[in-house]
């Protein structure tokens, strides 16, 4: 983790394996729940919501805060818990949990680097078995909303040619040139906003892993995205 400004907010394969049998630690699957039940890593959770944490009622959005604060509640992670989150999907999914629990507050969360797939390569241990002592364990999940990481259209808009912003388009070339809209209702790109695909900030592969902090960086910076800016991703 040499280099990274925040080394605290990955977790090796190495740190997690030394701590499976850590009470304090809550691992959290986040790829799709039959994914889970299928194969993860021993003393796992999985998510049996949708993994991008969404309000059922407004899809377009993060989950209320007290929504929020029963689904975790219900998967056994507490105020007292450090949560390790992994997917096998390049840390797409890990990152959105640990986005959510630090936008409301709980701020001791880490992203398995390599993620499940490194995990595996690794022939690290693996089972089928749902942990029997959080299956009917509802922790205490407090949330303290005020965390400045959310934007909304106004401000993005706003933000629209202004000068020491970085609007910051992190999907797919296809997407971001209006080829393949995918999900999204129109296709094309936000005015001025910059891209740089979030997996290019990985190794790709069949275990992705962050690229070097010293790459990242460079490659941050070669479109405009400098530690001085205010940057908002979408």
């Amino acid at each position: 983790m040499s280099g990274y400004a925040r080394p605290e907010l990955l977790a090796t394969t190495e740190w997690l394996a030394e701590r499976l049998d850590d009470p304090s630690i809550r691992i959290v699957d986040c790829d799709e729940f039959a994914a889970y039940r299928r194969l993860h890593i021993p003393g796992a959770v999985g998510l049996k919501v949708h993994h991008y944490l969404k309000d059922p009622d407004n899809p377009d959005h993060l989950m209320p805060p007290e929504m929020f604060a029963a689904v975790m509640a219900d998967h056994g992670i507490g105020d007292a818990h450090t949560v390790v989150a992994y997917d096998g999907s390049g840390g797409l999914y890990a990152a959105r949990l640990w986005w959510a629990l630090d936008y409301y507050g709980h701020t001791a969360c880490r992203v398995l680097n390599g993620g499940f797939q490194k995990w595996h390569a690794e022939v690290r241990p693996l089972t089928s078995l749902q942990p029997s002592a959080i299956g009917g364990e509802r922790a205490t999940f407090t949330v303290r909303p005020g965390r400045d990481c959310l934007c909304d259209r106004d401000e993005v808009e706003a933000a629209i040619g202004r000068e020491g912003t970085v609007i910051w388009d992190v999907r797919s070339k296809e997407e971001n040139t209006g080829e393949n809209p995918r999900q999204n209702r129109y296709g094309g790109h936000i005015p001025e906003a910059v891209h740089l695909e979030w997996l290019d900030l990985t190794t790709r592969g069949e275990a992705p892993e962050l690229l070097p902090a010293e790459e990242i960086r460079r490659r941050l910076e070669a479109v405009g995205i400098t530690p001085e800016k205010e940057v908002l991703a979408h």
